[in-house]
């Protein structure tokens, strides 16, 4: 049974490490374990317990990922500033660059856009527009900022938009090129409701 435990500890250990949780305490661990396996009340409840793990880890993310952060957070300070930009609540910015008049859609709606993306620095990660073909898509089912622009947006119009790492893809990034906590610029053309 000792070399199961042992084990057992190399892997949980592992796991840990993959994660780059490395800084903790291993007999709060151990309590943490035996009290759950005992059956002994525990300190925290599970919800609180995960609530602590999800923090520790976004503060970790943050940390590893600190330039990227500042860098969106500078860019959007800077940019707030703009006559030609509003800055919504949610933290969403844009600017309109053609003022359509058509209906705006709805969460639940289909559309059909243009679009083109960059990083802050101008890096294209992707563009309907480069690969000459609009795409469609239901407006609940894209990232949180477009939902929110989207649903703001009359036809015909073309804004672009400024989204904060939180409205985009957050701590996870997407694909090579947007990593995670990236501020994304996208130009958006909505060409109708379908």
């Amino acid at each position: 049974m000792d070399k199961f435990s042992y084990s057992l500890g190399i892997v949980l250990a592992q796991n840990l490490k993959n994660q780059n949780i490395t800084t903790f305490e291993p007999a709060d661990l151990a309590k943490g374990i035996e009290d759950v396996i005992k059956g002994n009340p525990t300190e925290l409840t599970v919800e609180e317990a995960d609530k602590t793990i999800q923090n520790y880890l976004r503060e970790i993310a943050v940390a590893k990922h600190k330039d990227a952060v500042e860098a969106g957070e500078a860019f959007l300070t800077e940019n707030s500033k703009r006559d030609d930009v509003t800055t919504l609540p949610s933290g969403l910015q844009y600017q309109v660059l053609n003022a359509g008049d058509g209906p705006k859609p709805q969460a639940t709606d289909e559309v059909t856009t243009h679009y083109h993306g960059t990083l802050i620095d101008g890096t294209v990660f992707d563009s309907s527009v480069d690969r000459g073909e609009p795409a469609s898509f239901p407006v609940n089912r894209v990232i949180p900022a477009w939902v929110e622009a989207l649903q703001l947006m009359p036809v015909g119009s073309k804004w672009r938009l400024f989204a904060p790492s939180n409205l985009a893809y957050g701590e996870q990034g997407a694909g090579e090129v947007i990593k995670p906590f990236s501020t994304l610029i996208f130009e958006v053309e909505l060409l109708k409701i379908n």
